[in-house]
């Protein structure tokens, strides 16, 4: 059952993400849609919901990793 949640957790960014690339292509190839007044305002909110999923799902990920101590101990970085 979490190993499901989990994959949801992931999908829906990942779905919010997709649409923000299918806005900001849209609006270089000067479809508009009505709800967004111009193409530039398309494009910026296209561009927030890429960054926000993308976001979302490289911190979901660094989270697990930091919780289950998947951290790789590298001896070479030390100074």
């Amino acid at each position: 059952m979490m190993r499901i949640i989990a994959v949801l957790l992931l999908v829906i960014p990942g779905i919010i993400s997709a649409y923000g690339i299918k806005l900001m292509r849209d609006s270089l190839f000067d479809e508009l849609y009505p709800i967004f007044l111009h193409i530039g305002v398309q494009f910026f909110i296209g561009l927030i919901l890429l960054i926000g999923g993308i976001a979302f799902i490289g911190g979901f990920i660094v989270h697990r990793d930091r919780k289950h101590q998947y951290n790789a101990k590298d001896n070479n970085m030390k100074s």
